[in-house]
């Protein structure tokens, strides 16, 4: 079963578990992702500053993670 993460999880342990979610944060326009507070922060959170739909990310990086898992 691919790796999945949910809107509670912290960002930095998301980008360890695949530093590839990194560029579906940016692409989503979340650029903050380098930045020492971001780090800290759960997904749901750092959506929240950015006006962003944290459950839309979710799913984004779930199938992202699942694409890479079937190759």
């Amino acid at each position: 079963m691919a790796a999945q993460v949910n809107k509670d999880m912290i960002i930095s342990d998301m980008l360890q578990l695949d530093p590839g979610i990194a560029a579906i944060l940016m692409a989503s326009g979340m650029h903050c992702i380098g930045c020492p507070a971001s780090q800290g922060e759960s997904l749901s959170e750092a959506a929240m500053v950015h006006g962003m739909n944290a459950d839309e990310l979710v799913k984004n990086v779930n199938e992202y993670l699942a694409k890479k898992e079937a190759q």
